[in-house]
């Protein structure tokens, strides 16, 4: 299982998502730091969930980032969120 499936399959559990996508955005920051050939270093992650309603930003990055915690103490360098809820991805 890749990294991004990880991912994916680690988000929709624990928030069951109306929308998810994880785009492996490795390719961009060949070079830099954390970067590693064959990629899967630095995510982007769009995810709409009823669970972040009530939530602030920073609540809602560390929901995410403690579901991570793995991936981000291991193969994980760098993970962009944009979280929301439904009523917010709807306009």
């Amino acid at each position: 299982m890749t990294v991004k499936d990880i991912i994916t399959k680690k988000l929709h559990e624990a928030f069951a998502p109306e929308s998810l996508d994880v785009v492996d955005e490795s390719h961009l920051h060949e070079g830099h730091a954390g970067h590693r050939p064959g990629g899967e270093t630095h995510f982007r992650v769009y995810i709409v969930s009823q669970a972040f309603e009530g939530k602030s930003r920073i609540d809602r990055h560390r929901m995410i980032n403690a579901t991570l915690a793995t991936e981000l103490a291991g193969p994980v360098h760098a993970l962009a969120l944009k979280p929301q809820t439904p009523a917010e991805a709807a306009g």
